[in-house]
């Protein structure tokens, strides 16, 4: 299982989820207010996932700690 804490995050804050995992790459789709966020790992040399959490309509690639890069912008939202 990939995601594990931003799987924890929204479970916490009740925001309904779907994870699958694919090629071991983890894959987050979930809903907050009405609007649909995703999470897609990927991993080309380097592992990266892109979203579209920071830029609501707009994807972007993160990479490093990305996870948690991404747990500090949810954790904003009420």
């Amino acid at each position: 299982m990939r995601l594990e804490k931003l799987q924890r995050l929204l479970e916490e804050k009740g925001f309904p989820f779907t994870y699958s995992e694919e090629d071991g790459c983890g894959s987050i789709d979930f809903e907050y207010r009405g609007v649909s966020y995703h999470v897609w790992e990927f991993c080309d040399d380097v592992w990266g996932a892109e979203t579209n959490v920071k830029n609501m309509g707009r994807h972007e690639d993160l990479f490093g700690d990305y996870e948690q890069e991404i747990i500090d912008i949810v954790q904003t939202w009420n």
